[in-house]
């Protein structure tokens, strides 16, 4: 059985799969969550969520990308939301690559060096405040004021605010 057959399965058995409010696409708190694509960073359950109540955006390092702001501008200007959350996390993979080595490897193995960033860091504090800086300072956001930024200790569940 694969791994998406499995998830198919968990589907099949879902009791409630419409829980929560599912009227509108804003978000009923106003919030977008930026978090790792890490698997050990359950957002949903790290914040008491319930569907209907905050848009995720999920990338590796959760990293503010010019795309991250893509969805952030439509999310604000388009679909109501108001505040910023940014979530990094301890032993982040991100934290275990240089931007060269990775881009080296990517070039010698297809032959193209891609033009995107890696957004590698060595501390996650560090990467956490210069994602608050990127979205705070984008002309596309109107709403600035509230973005505030979090590392996540995935070994101790422990979050911790970054000034």
């Amino acid at each position: 059985m694969t791994a998406i057959d499995v998830l198919l399965s968990r589907y099949h058995q879902l009791e409630d799969r419409v829980r929560g409010d599912r009227s509108t696409p804003e978000p009923s708190m106003h919030i977008a969550i930026l978090t790792c694509m890490d698997a050990r960073i359950r957002v949903f359950e790290l914040f008491g969520l319930i569907q209907g109540e905050a848009h995720i955006l999920r990338n590796a390092g959760g990293v503010v990308t010019d795309d991250v702001l893509r969805s952030l501008a439509l999310s604000q200007r388009k679909l109501g939301t108001r505040e910023v959350l940014i979530v990094q996390h301890t032993s982040c993979g991100l934290s275990m690559v240089t931007e060269d080595d990775f881009k080296d490897e990517l070039e010698k193995d297809t032959g193209l060096r891609p033009t995107w960033a890696v957004e590698a860091f060595r501390e996650v504090k560090d990467s956490v405040r210069t994602s608050m800086r990127r979205a705070r300072r984008s002309d596309f956001l109107p709403y600035t004021d509230n973005v505030r930024g979090f590392v996540y200790d995935v070994h101790t569940g422990e979050l911790t605010e970054v000034e």
